[in-house]
């Protein structure tokens, strides 16, 4: 995906919508949708063949917050109906929103294949290590011993936390991405590259629950640019995520896969589409 050629110059307020957020106070994903809206102005996208599709959420809330298409799909699903989209209509931009539930509980599956068909579309993840929306449950990529109210057992559930990053580039997303909501313009910008990137592109996104999970304030203290410029080689950008801490944000790896487009993607009419189901 190129940037726009069209005549006119957008700005990132013209991709927001009259709708108001109602986000808790502090959300971190207030940010992102800033820094979505402001990575279209950026690549100056024509906002009618711009599309933001989501899942269940909090952060799932993002395409009623635009004025591009979109689509609020069902829990887990937002990736089968991103790919559906783009491979419908590969002429669009299309950039999928959703959180660390949505996308790697229920979602899973659907973020692994994703990964590996290589769709040419951009996946942005609000991670909070929460359930905020249903009052604080522990998600996939919760801390073991995070203790709180919503949890049982009491203690922590224990279990090894889901590391999306190190699945992603398994899995053969062609880029991966790491970015904090608290660096507006350094998420803006790493979107825009992501949405530039050949085929399916990760970007995950630390965005505090502080309603829930209020020691995340603190992660303003520590998160930190990454030491090491992107690489292409997968086997070392894996390397460098089993040895990262999680809080070294940027670019972790761009890949040179080519994306997935079936014969005859998109070329299909309305016509030819009810052909196939005339009685």
């Amino acid at each position: 995906m190129t940037e726009s050629n069209c005549a006119i110059t957008y700005s990132a307020k013209d991709y927001k919508s009259e709708t108001k957020p109602v986000w808790c106070p502090g959300c971190g994903d207030y940010s992102v949708l800033s820094s979505i809206t402001k990575a279209f102005a950026d690549l100056n996208l024509e906002p009618h063949k711009t599309s933001v599709v989501s899942g269940i959420g909090c952060s799932s809330r993002i395409p009623a917050y635009t004025t591009t298409y979109g689509f609020h799909s069902i829990h887990g699903r937002a990736l089968a109906v991103g790919a559906g989209l783009k491979l419908a209509r590969p002429d669009m931009t299309v950039l999928v929103a959703g959180g660390d539930g949505d996308g790697f509980s229920i979602g899973g599956n659907h973020f692994l294949h994703a990964c590996r068909r290589n769709v040419d579309m951009t996946y942005v993840v609000m991670d909070n290590r929460v359930y905020g929306m249903t009052k604080g449950q522990p998600s996939p990529t919760t801390e073991p011993d995070w203790d709180a109210s919503a949890m049982a057992p009491p203690g922590g559930t224990g279990m090894t936390p889901f590391n999306p990053l190190a699945i992603a580039l398994a899995a053969g997303a062609n880029f991966v991405a790491r970015c904090f909501s608290g660096d507006p313009n350094g998420t803006a910008a790493v979107i825009a590259e992501a949405i530039k990137h050949p085929g399916f592109s990760f970007v995950a996104v630390m965005s505090p629950c502080i309603t829930f999970r209020e020691e995340q304030r603190e992660w303003k203290n520590v998160v930190r640019p990454s030491p090491v410029e992107s690489t292409s080689d997968a086997a070392q950008a894996a390397k460098r995520l089993m040895t990262d801490d999680g809080f070294n944000m940027g670019i972790l790896y761009r890949g040179a896969r080519v994306p997935y487009s079936p014969k005859g993607a998109g070329q299909a009419t309305i016509a030819d589409l009810e052909a196939e189901f005339a009685l």
